[in-house]
């Protein structure tokens, strides 16, 4: 058969792949980033002051991440852990870091390190 006869069917080929193109949906976020980013931009622009409102801001995110059941994003429970450290919390602090450690456990070895280092025994008066 001679290409003439095949060009409408290509044609309608190409029209259809086109608007199917169009009609796909916009792939979904891989992490619900929400004002993570924001809170962290603000902790390194202050200096690291306001850590109670910080806290606030992203244990909310969290929660908030939870109810429609979407992924947290590395870092949020790791920089949590940072601003709890910072108020003196230190089970609060064990509790971010290990979250951290189950949700991304290529960060163990670093979190092991953070966690061991975490909370700083007094020396022994002599």
């Amino acid at each position: 058969m001679p290409l003439k006869n095949h060009l409408p069917r290509m044609a309608m080929l190409a029209a259809v792949l086109a608007l199917s193109a169009c009609a796909a949906p916009a792939a979904k976020p891989l992490y619900s980033w929400g004002s993570y980013q924001n809170s962290v931009y603000q902790h390194l622009k202050s200096n690291g002051s306001d850590s109670g409102a910080q806290i606030a801001q992203l244990e909310a995110e969290l929660q908030k991440n939870t109810a429609s059941g979407a992924a947290t994003p590395p870092g949020l429970h790791g920089h949590l852990a940072l601003l709890y450290s910072k108020m003196g919390d230190d089970s609060s602090v064990v509790r971010h870091l290990e979250k951290e450690r189950a949700l991304f456990p290529e960060s163990a070895a670093y979190i092991d390190f953070l966690l061991k280092n975490a909370i700083k025994k007094p020396a022994p008066k002599s």
